[in-house]
């Protein structure tokens, strides 16, 4: 924790598909605008990384610039942009963190929010929701002289994605800074402590982030949908002691996600007034 600032910061970060938004992105405007059904789509996916024994993140980045190509779409920042815009979420998520901020400030804390998901991050910045974040850590792609997609430029995938949660915990926004990331700070120095963090996720691929969070002192949720098959997923990470609590994916206000988020936030603020008596 930054012990310079009167108010701890309290991170909640998010996967994306399945935990604020139902299905993957790509699924809403992309995949229909290139011709393909969303199921042949991911399995076409499968079938090329498991041939090529392959990051499975690589391997959907790959097929986006192949499909484009052959339609004759232009893959540049912009217009994946605009696939973004045609995303729903779950109940309550566009109101959800402006909420959360509002109970923050009343508790004395100082809350972010944090994307980090291996979702497209020219689609999630085409969002009504973009603007919440205080940074989206996400697979992008590099752009030639023209701006059209040409190469990946990041590819987040299960595992990398906790090195997010280190940069969140040393304040850096970007993903580029190699350097930052690996030098020693003082734990008094880092910007946010793991105690203060809040994972979201809704599956299999969110566990090693799930793990490492609750490992150092911070708090998992997973989310389900309607589904028995979701709702089976989340029961089972909570038997194997991969996150603390699950519920609905349903961010309303009065909901139980907003009250267990609350408690947590009221918890954090009182370990961080008795750790300032020491």
């Amino acid at each position: 924790m930054n012990r310079k600032n009167d108010k701890p910061i309290v991170a909640l970060i998010y996967d994306f598909d399945g935990t604020l938004a139902p299905g993957n992105m790509q699924e809403y405007s992309f995949i229909n605008a290139v011709g393909r059904k969303k199921d042949e789509f991911w399995a076409e996916t499968h079938e090329m990384a498991k041939d090529q024994d392959s990051d499975g993140v690589l391997i959907y980045m790959l097929l986006m610039l192949e499909e484009a190509k052959k339609k004759g779409i232009k893959l540049t920042r912009k217009k994946l942009r605009t696939y973004g815009k045609d995303i729903t979420f779950f109940k309550g998520v566009e109101t959800w963190f402006e909420r959360i901020r509002k109970i923050g400030e009343k508790e004395g804390v100082i809350i972010e929010h944090y994307i980090n998901s291996s979702g497209l991050l020219e689609i999630m910045e085409g969002t009504r929701i973009a603007k919440e974040f205080k940074a989206i850590f996400a697979s992008s792609f590099y752009y030639d002289k023209e701006g059209c997609a040409i190469w990946p430029a990041s590819a987040v995938n299960y595992t990398n994605k906790t090195q997010f949660l280190f940069k969140i915990n040393k304040g850096i926004l970007n993903i580029h800074d190699s350097e930052k990331i690996n030098s020693s700070v003082p734990e008094e120095e880092k910007r946010v402590s793991f105690s203060n963090m809040i994972y979201f996720g809704d599956g299999e691929t969110d566990v090693p982030c799930m793990k490492l969070t609750r490992q150092l002192g911070g708090t998992s949720i997973a989310v389900y949908n309607n589904s028995e098959a979701s709702k089976e997923v989340a029961q089972r990470l909570f038997e194997q002691h991969r996150v603390s609590f699950t519920c609905p994916a349903d961010y309303t206000e009065g909901s139980l996600v907003e009250e267990i988020v609350t408690k947590l936030i009221r918890k954090i603020k009182a370990d961080s007034d008795l750790s300032s008596l020491r």
